[in-house]
C-alpha cells in the first residue's frame, strides 16, 4: 500500500469540517482502501494518529495507534483503532496539559489542555457501531484526531502561544519534565 502525501497547516482541506461516511459505504472498496493508505500513511510518518483530512480528504475518518513510536517514546501502547464518524464525549471536568505536535505542523509543538476521560463512539471498519472509554494521555490523542475531523488545529487550542516550540527545543528543555507529567496522567487515570 502506497502512502498519502500529508497536506501542512494552511492547505484549506485542514479547515473543512469532514462529511460523515454513509454506513452502507463503509465496506466498499474506495472506502477499504483509504482506510489502509491513512494507516500506512500514519506508520511512515510514525504519527501516534492520522484523520482524513491531513490527506486532503473530507471524510469523517482518523486512525490511532502507538506501538514503539520514536516519535513518541513517552506514549503508552495503543492498538490499531479505525473511527469512522466519531463523536468525542468528555467524562469528567478534570484537564491536563499536553505537549502536541501534529504530522501537518511540521517541527512545532505547543501545549493545549485535553480532558483525561472520554467516550467514543461512531463506527469501525466493519460498519459496525462501537463505544469503548480512552484514558489518559492516548485520550489526548483521540481528542486530536477529532478535532482535524472539525478543522481544528492544536494551534487552535494552544493555552499560550509562548508555548510553542520546535521539536528540537521541546527535546532539549520540556520531554524531559513532560514525560513525568505522561507518568502522572497514566497512573492517575489507568491505574
Amino acid at each position: 500500500m502506497t502512502a498519502l502525501e500529508i497536506i501542512d497547516i494552511g492547505h484549506p482541506t485542514l479547515r473543512e469540517v469532514a462529511t460523515e461516511v454513509p454506513v452502507e459505504d463503509i465496506k466498499t472498496a474506495p472506502v477499504q482502501e483509504f482506510i489502509d493508505a491513512l494507516i500506512q500513511t500514519k506508520r511512515d510518518a510514525n504519527g501516534a494518529g492520522i484523520a482524513a483530512n491531513q490527506v486532503d480528504n473530507t471524510w469523517r475518518i482518523f486512525v490511532v495507534e502507538v506501538a514503539s513510536n520514536p516519535r513518541y517514546p513517552y506514549k503508552p501502547e495503543y492498538p490499531l483503532t479505525v473511527m469512522i464518524n466519531p463523536e468525542v464525549t468528555y467524562l469528567t471536568e478534570d484537564r491536563f496539559e499536553n505537549f502536541e505536535g501534529c504530522l501537518s505542523i511540521p517541527n512545532l509543538r505547543g501545549v493545549v489542555h485535553r480532558c483525561p476521560i472520554i467516550k467514543v463512539t461512531g463506527y469501525n471498519r466493519d460498519a459496525e457501531p462501537v463505544e469503548f472509554e480512552v484514558r489518559g494521555i492516548t485520550a489526548g490523542t483521540f481528542q486530536h484526531e477529532a478535532d482535524h475531523l472539525n478543522g481544528v488545529l492544536f494551534t487552535d487550542r494552544l493555552i499560550d502561544p509562548r508555548t510553542l516550540c520546535t521539536w528540537g527545543e521541546f527535546s532539549e528543555r520540556y520531554e524531559e519534565s513532560f514525560k513525568k507529567m505522561v507518568v502522572e496522567v497514566e497512573s492517575t487515570y489507568n491505574s
